[in-house]
């Protein structure tokens, strides 16, 4: 495949369901990397974005460049112009477009009702590529922005891909219809082996070949390496949406056995969602009032200004893809306790950068954080060993051209591998 120049001939358009969100930086990394590499990207979104999310210059300017489908969707002339134009001038696309979105939605009327919704929202989009002059779009999140950017390619033929991520797509992998997205689709970007596998499980083998591994990344000169935190008291920190699956009760519950061995162990909580209403409730239940401190969304400058400062980064998730702040934490030299689940293997060597715990398990949630916190030199040991692997396989200057690797031999009618070169030496295709 051709390596040396991974320009195209034309802008790429990205496509997810709200774009710029500051729980989804991997994203808005990824696109800033793709420009840097000359390529063109356009920054689609179906929902605008709140302003909670804005919390940094860059969000803020992608804002404002970002076209907005669901915005445009809502003035009857555009809406109308952009139907009657592609009804007219391509019919045959048209009208099998809207038969592919009648059946690729849930049974019900309820879900042929989304799916007009996705059909309408699609030719709005297609109509916008089109006069951008768009030759790829690719979509994260293979969700419902997915199915508008499937409907989008078939009525307007420009190829479609998407990345993979998981892990609320396996659960109902039925009514995102993944197996048409996957066989549509000109190339599906898998975040990790585990998601691959995922995949192959819920699509015809002649597809296997064209899912590739591209895994998110982390800007690592952003996270320098960590200096040993200047405090007295330990600090733990956690990076996420306040969202049921990150499992944060468990977490609240090994701070009550640890916390009369360590009254001066401090947590910080950064991010935001519809669970936290809920967690400052229980945090009073269980006095830990004076323990945690809930941050709210922060911006990637401050992250990553919070990871230099602590000692230790906790992810007690139940579900997970490959958590970018966990790559965030390790960037920075930072030992982290995670669970083992779906690709977070693939990051964090148990007992090597890190340590995993079952899921939902407090005892051993709470004897990894005693283990870690009472030894300083294994903390670092392992800091140093999850920035290492974050600046070989999880950095997003090489993931991003490797993606764009794949998006040009697509566009020249080559087939890349299946990963992407590490050192000297190449995985093959298996597919």
């Amino acid at each position: 495949m051709v390596k040396s120049d991974p320009a195209l001939s034309g802008p790429i358009a990205y496509l997810t369901g709200e774009y710029p969100r500051a729980t989804d930086t991997f994203i808005q990394r990824e696109v800033f990397a793709l420009r840097n590499l000359g390529i063109d990207v356009v920054t689609c979104s179906i929902r605008k974005t709140g302003a909670e999310h804005l919390v940094g210059v860059e969000q803020r300017e992608e804002a404002k460049n970002t076209f907005y489908v669901m915005k445009a969707a809502k003035s009857p002339v555009r809406l109308i112009a952009s139907h009657l134009r592609a009804a007219v001038l391509t019919p045959h696309r048209y009208f099998s477009t809207l038969w592919l979105a009648l059946c690729t939605g849930s049974s019900g009327v309820k879900g042929r009702l989304y799916q007009l919704f996705y059909f309408a929202e699609a030719i709005i989009l297609a109509d916008y590529l089109k006069q951008c002059g768009v030759i790829h779009l690719h979509n994260h999140i293979a969700m419902a922005s997915c199915s508008v950017a499937m409907l989008a390619s078939n009525v307007s033929g420009i190829p479609f891909s998407f990345t993979l991520h998981g892990p609320d797509i396996f659960l109902e992998p039925q009514r995102w219809r993944l197996d048409v997205k996957i066989k549509k689709a000109r190339f599906v970007a898998c975040i990790s082996d585990y998601c691959r596998d995922q995949a192959k499980g819920f699509s015809d083998p002649d597809c296997w070949g064209k899912l590739h591994i591209v895994h998110c990344g982390v800007e690592p000169d952003r996270y320098a390496a960590q200096l040993p935190p200047g405090h007295d008291s330990p600090h733990l920190t956690f990076v996420g949406r306040l969202a049921a699956v990150k499992g944060i009760p468990i977490l609240f519950e090994a701070l009550v056995k640890l916390l009369p061995e360590n009254p001066n162990l401090r947590v910080t909580l950064i991010g935001d969602g519809p669970a936290r209403a809920e967690l400052e409730r229980v945090v009073h239940t269980l006095g830990l009032q004076d323990t945690i401190t809930f941050a709210g969304y922060k911006s990637q400058a401050d992250v990553a200004a919070a990871l230099r400062e602590t000692d230790l980064f906790v992810l007690p998730s139940f579900a997970e893809g490959v958590p970018v702040v966990l790559m965030e934490a390790m960037a920075s030299g930072v030992a982290v306790i995670a669970t083992r689940i779906a690709g977070i293997p693939e990051l964090v060597e148990d007992g090597v950068s890190g340590l995993l715990v079952p899921a939902g398990d407090i005892d051993a949630l709470a004897d990894a954080l005693l283990t870690l916190l009472n030894d300083k030199d294994r903390r670092v040991q392992m800091g140093q060993a999850g920035r290492k692997k974050v600046l070989v396989e999880f950095n997003v200057k090489h993931e991003t051209t490797w993606l764009a690797e794949i998006l040009q031999a697509y566009s020249l009618g080559v087939k890349p591998p299946i990963k992407r070169l590490l050192d000297t030496k190449v995985i093959a295709c298996d597919g």
